[in-house]
């Protein structure tokens, strides 16, 4: 079971993770909507395609872009399809 955690609390939680370079990927269900918000932020990888960002928000508090999903990624991502991975100070353990 893993779970991402940011100022304490809890923000996903699943066993049903995907590691890849180092990050841990959630499937979808395994976020706690209450602490997300689409970004505007965009960035490219060469192989995994166009990935889209969230803000984690923990009782009033932004962490702006800390979450990144890959919506249509590549044929040679399609396994991590809108799974979410964090940075910024998210903890994955």
């Amino acid at each position: 079971m893993h779970q991402a955690k940011w100022n304490d609390t809890v923000i996903a939680e699943s066993a049903d993770t995907i590691s890849l370079e180092g990050n841990i990927y959630f499937p979808p269900d395994a976020l706690r909507s209450e602490h997300f918000r689409a970004s505007s932020n965009k960035s490219v990888c060469p192989w995994k395609g166009l990935a889209s960002y969230y803000d984690v928000v923990v009782n009033g508090d932004v962490n702006r872009s800390a979450a990144w999903t890959y919506p249509d990624p590549s044929p040679a991502a399609l396994e991590i399809k809108n799974y979410v991975a964090f940075w910024n100070g998210v903890q994955v353990t």
